[in-house]
């Protein structure tokens, strides 16, 4: 999965727990979505987390 062009948010690693309290691996996707933005001046497609676009860290094109 794509990591945030941005911040650099990417995935994260935890354990899905049973009700019995066994654990295996499991994967926490961060919400990554591709973005045309202005960078430079010159419009750009990047992986933006919703995050930064919340927060109008990206403006977008």
């Amino acid at each position: 999965m794509a990591k945030c062009d941005i911040c650099g948010k990417g995935v994260h690693f935890g354990n899905n727990v049973s009700h019995s309290h066994r654990r295996s691996n499991r994967i926490f996707h961060a919400n990554v979505k591709r973005v045309k933005c202005m960078v430079g001046g010159t419009p750009r497609t990047l992986h933006v987390c919703s995050r930064c676009l919340k927060s109008d860290k990206v403006e977008r094109a």
